[in-house]
């Protein structure tokens, strides 16, 4: 097909541009979607390893909403299993869960604890999900003195060495992410729905695009096909009438003009193991020792069931660059301006869309992309 017969063209194959790409054909409007890598499914793709394993190739990934219509939605493409994420932490060589609750408050100071918790259920309620903040800026010299603990042994290392910067340079928002549990539940996220799909996340993205009014490209690097010029957009230097979403890097996709936006990033070390398990949990964070920041054991996630074989994931994080993923913005004053700049350049261009976390430069879980990209479709199909 020529492009011109394409209604739409979507930068990226990942679960933003295939739940967009999946409501529009389904009003019968053709849609094109470039893909730079070799396969869909974006960050969330997994592949059967020499294991034999699940593994997640761009480390784990885990499925919970409040969102009633996007669970809804992906559920109507495949079969989802019920997963409720439990982490452990390594905190000077002890195994507790992760948020930080009273179990391993007993567990890592057993003498004090009663008073502790005490304290805390006089001031908030019962299995509360408390910032880490409002307990180190607490008027109690004993909620106080508790909340700069935790904030050493569970925020401190491992923030600083995930962002490559000390912990008073990162953003609030970062650490507010993880707070602490005034109570005993150990579930790592509260959602509603806690699921994961039963054959993975590729085979999800797969049904989703297995429409005849969507072609996929494989191997099409958007910047080498796409320009943008006084508010019109060129494919293969050809004016193109349609709708473009983008997903990808919105710096890339202006040629820099303002440098580079910056993310960390990860180097994903995988190992198969001779084992049927190497840890108690999917995933355990490595708080107060060693360079990487987890450890993640596949066949958690994925329910699999194989005797004398496993795989695990050590992520060493790192800034990203031409061989490394870029994986997460940085929030910062400065960045944030540049960003800014990108999107105003954006709004010159009437057809241009911007869509998930490279494109909106925001760390987003896949729910709220899912989220994001039901509104845009329902908002393009009313134009």
């Amino acid at each position: 097909m020529n492009t011109n017969d394409f209604d739409y063209i979507v930068v990226g194959a990942g679960l933003a541009g295939a739940s967009l790409a999946n409501i529009l054909a389904a009003h019968d409007k053709k849609v094109l979607i470039i893909e730079k890598r070799n396969h869909i499914a974006g960050n969330a793709y997994d592949v059967i390893d020499p294991n034999g394993i699940l593994i997640h190739q761009y480390g784990p990934h885990i499925f919970h909403t409040n969102e009633k219509e996007v669970f809804e939605y992906l559920s109507s493409f495949v079969p989802f299993v019920k997963y409720e994420h439990k982490v452990l932490g390594n905190i000077d060589g002890k195994l507790v869960p992760i948020p930080f609750n009273f179990k391993s408050l007993e567990i890592m100071l057993p003498d004090k604890a009663d008073l502790i918790k005490q304290k805390l259920l006089s001031k908030y309620e019962k299995d509360a999900r408390v910032s880490i903040f409002d307990l180190i800026h607490d008027e109690d010299e004993v909620i106080k003195e508790f909340g700069q603990y935790v904030f050493e042994k569970v925020f401190a290392y491992y923030t600083a060495k995930q962002w490559g910067i000390s912990i008073d340079k990162v953003d609030t928002s970062v650490i507010n992410r993880v707070p602490v549990v005034l109570g005993y539940n150990d579930l790592y996220f509260s959602d509603i729905y806690q699921y994961m799909p039963k054959d993975g996340f590729t085979a999800l993205v797969q049904k989703m695009l297995d429409n005849p009014n969507i072609e996929v490209r494989l191997d099409t690097n958007a910047a080498e096909h796409i320009k943008l010029a006084k508010g019109k957009i060129y494919y293969d230097n050809e004016s193109y009438n349609g709708t473009l979403i983008h997903t990808g890097k919105i710096d890339e996709l202006f040629g820099y003009p303002f440098g580079r936006l910056p993310y960390r990033s990860l180097n994903l070390v995988f190992e198969a193991l001779d084992q049927t398990t190497y840890q108690p949990n999917s995933v355990v964070n490595y708080l107060t020792s060693e360079k990487f920041t987890r450890i993640t054991e596949f066949k958690y996630l994925t329910g699999q069931v194989l005797d004398g074989k496993t795989t695990i994931l050590k992520e060493f994080p790192l800034p990203a660059d031409e061989n490394y993923e870029s994986y997460y913005p940085i929030p910062n004053e400065l960045n944030l301006h540049r960003y800014e700049e990108y999107r105003s350049l954006a709004s010159g261009f009437p057809k241009l869309h911007l869509l998930g976390r490279l494109a909106e430069y925001r760390y987003y879980n896949m729910d709220i992309v899912v989220k994001k990209a039901i509104e845009l479709a329902k908002e393009l199909l009313n134009k």
